[in-house]
């Protein structure tokens, strides 16, 4: 069963809060889940858990936390808008400090790998560019990878995208990402819009969301 730990961050000293579930299997190493704008929901807990089952000490640090503790939202009018304005709130340098004390949290045990989800995706592949000790990171439909496909990265990562993504042009992020790093595989799943790994049934794509858990499994256990 998963736990909710408290981590503190090296940026401000905060102690935020974090969904924790350890490895159901021989431990293959830490996985830092970042969640979407919607915050710790059940839907980021069934990831944490998905990847302990998998055989990886799991960790989904709460983001937005100093603006509104223990925050989730529903995937309604009402919820992307409250979730978009904590993310807006929320300097990047600060939600990678709190990535960087979930990393220091698991690195004692293990390599640190990082999957992450719509704002979550956008902050991988910055992980992967700016905190040190990432050992790989997957990214998926996050909408800043465009405007940062040139930072030099210091892991292996992989991009995935919807192709019927409505506010991500996915081949224009392929084609960012592959000018400045022409080998991260880029994947663009047909059929799949925004947030089809997320298992709620308006956005859901079971064929895209396995085939992009299984290359992400693999990327994590080659790294």
């Amino acid at each position: 069963m998963g736990e909710t730990i408290t981590l503190k961050s090296g940026a401000d000293g905060y102690q935020l809060s974090a969904y924790h579930e350890a490895p159901f299997t021989p431990r293959k190493g830490g996985v830092i889940v970042l969640q979407e704008i919607f915050g710790i929901d059940k839907y980021v807990r069934a990831d944490v858990e998905r990847w302990a089952k998998a055989g990886y000490e799991a960790l989904a640090p709460s983001l937005f936390d100093r603006r509104e503790r223990g925050f989730t939202a529903g995937h309604d009018a009402e919820g992307m808008a409250a979730g978009i304005a904590h993310a807006r709130a929320t300097p990047l340098d600060q939600a990678l400090a709190d990535i960087a004390a979930a990393r220091d949290f698991l690195q004692p045990r293990g390599k640190v790998c990082v999957v992450g989800y719509c704002y979550g995706g956008s902050l991988a592949w910055l992980s992967a560019a700016k905190v040190e000790g990432i050992a790989a990171a997957s990214s998926y439909y996050g909408s800043m990878v465009k405007a940062n496909a040139e930072l030099p990265l210091a892991c292996p990562v992989i991009v995935h995208l919807g192709h019927t993504d409505p506010g991500i042009k996915a081949e224009e992020v392929e084609t960012a990402v592959k000018s400045a790093h022409p080998d991260v595989p880029v994947y663009i799943y047909e059929g799949a819009g925004h947030g089809f790994n997320n298992e709620s049934p308006e956005r859901y794509h079971e064929e895209a969301a396995d085939l992009a858990r299984l290359r992400t499994r693999e990327l994590f256990e080659s790294a």
